[in-house]
């Protein structure tokens, strides 16, 4: 792409690579010089927390609003209760509205993290779908919205065809998701004068079916703009660890576990993630992503000092620095691991076997994930090889706490409670 854009947003998203692709980019880029652009990202309520494959496009918003533009997060209080089969290959479970509205409270913690709600010009907006979506008259919508969609332009998208190509049920329910969501983009020109939809580019067919949409009904023109769907370096989909999803929210994620996540980045990745993740300057993020060797480590504890600031505060990164630096560099506890606190129920009797403790305390996924690991020799206890898988903790073993390691890079601590 050889677009050299005036506006500060989208020099933005390409310097840094952010942008996929964009509908008009010289449409979108005067807008974006003539004042104030408002842009939204769809959020469903389908977890109590964001996790780390939503952080690129959060700090999109934050972009734009540092660029003296409106983001709004619209959250899905209406379309989580259809799901979007995008990319899917099956049906999300149904939530119930007391489900929807609980995660939605757990999502809006991350979100103030990262952008200023307000009043002014540029001040952040929170909206929810339901507001439009909860009372719609089916009659009513499928007379004057549903005309404007083709069935076999909708049997096109890649989402779908991915998933009838591989013969995989595809509900009715499921296939009017994306008439809900172009429905989302008019209603917000039409209400907010929102003017930008962005989204990971597995969205293209959503956005552009809500730019039709809006352009058919209230002849307004707007547009679309999309981010890469991230990958690390190895292939692996960004936000998945061993553990499982890369949690936003401190209580089911802790501050140290999430810097961890981004001190253990892959050489390869770490310049990107600098300029994705952070905002350090460019030239800076490019300088420290082509150090090698042992050099390249400095630059990831920048990366997960810089990353962890921004959603948990300076004070907790530095914090899961020191913890990192005491339990890798002097072989020490540290003040900050994730702890598993078991009752003296739990240890009653002959105690608990360490394979269940291995698992309780999230560093193996089952049983006999536990024991594969302490037959490889990869589990230790207070840093010492852990070779018996038979072992049973009582009440006098957890008398002081004990360090449970799996690898080099994942530590809990384990004690009694009270």
């Amino acid at each position: 792409m050889t677009y050299h854009p005036k506006s500060d947003f989208l020099q933005v998203m390409m310097e840094r690579g952010y942008l996929a692709d964009c509908t008009d980019y010289e449409g979108l880029d005067n807008a974006l010089t003539s004042g104030v652009v408002t842009a939204y990202i769809g959020y469903d309520a389908t977890a109590k927390s964001l996790h780390v494959g939503h952080l690129l496009n959060i700090m999109m918003l934050r972009w734009l609003q540092k660029t003296g533009h409106r983001p709004i997060t619209l959250m899905g209080g209406g379309t989580t209760k259809v799901g979007d089969p995008s990319f899917r290959s099956d049906e999300r479970p149904l939530l119930s509205p007391e489900q929807i509205d609980a995660n939605i409270g757990g999502m809006k913690k991350v979100f103030a993290k990262y952008l200023a709600y307000g009043d002014g010009p540029n001040g952040a907006m929170m909206l929810n779908n339901a507001e439009w979506l909860d009372d719609l008259n089916y009659l009513e919508f499928l007379r004057d919205i549903g005309r404007h969609f083709s069935v076999n332009r909708m049997l096109s998208f890649e989402s779908v065809k991915s998933r009838l190509d591989r013969e995989q049920s595809l509900s009715f329910l499921e296939f009017n998701y994306m008439i809900l969501q172009a429905y989302d983009f008019l209603e917000l020109n039409r209400r907010y004068g929102c003017l930008l939809q962005m989204g990971g580019s597995d969205q293209w067919g959503n956005i552009v079916n809500g730019i039709d949409l809006t352009r058919r009904v209230l002849d307004n023109t707007i547009f679309g703009l999309t981010s890469p769907l991230l990958t690390t370096s190895d292939g692996r989909k960004m936000g998945k660890s061993q553990g499982g999803a890369m949690w936003l929210n401190a209580e089911m994620l802790s501050p140290y576990e999430f810097w961890q996540f981004w001190r253990n980045t892959t050489d390869a990745d770490v310049g990107r993630f600098l300029k994705l993740y952070t905002e350090l300057p460019v030239a800076e993020c490019d300088r420290l992503g082509a150090l090698a060797g042992s050099e390249i480590n400095a630059a990831k504890i920048i990366l997960a000092n810089e990353v962890t600031s921004l959603l948990h505060g300076t004070e907790a990164a530095a914090a899961a620095e020191a913890t990192a630096r005491e339990v890798f560099e002097k072989g020490g506890v540290g003040d900050d691991l994730p702890t598993l606190e078991l009752t003296t129920e739990d240890v009653a009797g002959d105690g608990i076997s360490i394979v269940q403790v291995i698992v309780k305390a999230g560093l193996a996924k089952s049983g006999k994930e536990a024991k594969r690991l302490i037959a490889e020799n990869g589990a230790r206890i207070d840093d010492a090889p852990l070779t018996d898988a038979g072992l049973m903790l009582d009440a006098a073993a957890l008398a002081s706490p004990i360090k449970l390691s799996a690898g080099k890079k994942r530590h809990a601590l384990v004690q009694l409670a009270g």
